[in-house]
């Protein structure tokens, strides 16, 4: 996944989409406006955290607003508690 080349972006330090995302609902511009960053470049790693299924948005009117998809962050962390021992639910 081409995604994963820009993890930075992503998951880690001052420039975390997903921890800005974690605060609730945003737009494109409202997340741009933390980061040295154009919104066309934030939307673009958006859209990259769209395909990959991590966030999902919801449209109003003009807007798109993006928000993290709890469930797959959920079934993330089952799968890797089955690794030790947390959850005997999960598929070895």
């Amino acid at each position: 996944m081409f995604w994963l080349s820009h993890y930075t972006t992503f998951i880690y330090g001052q420039n975390c989409l997903l921890l800005e995302l974690k605060k609730g609902k945003m737009s494109a511009g409202d997340i741009a406006s933390h980061f040295d960053m154009s919104q066309a470049t934030v939307s673009y790693h958006l859209s990259l955290l769209k395909d990959a299924g991590l966030i999902c948005e919801e449209k109003d009117k003009n807007f798109i607003f993006y928000q993290i998809n709890a469930s797959v962050f959920e079934e993330m962390l089952c799968y890797f508690k089955s690794f030790i021992g947390g959850n005997e639910d999960v598929e070895k």
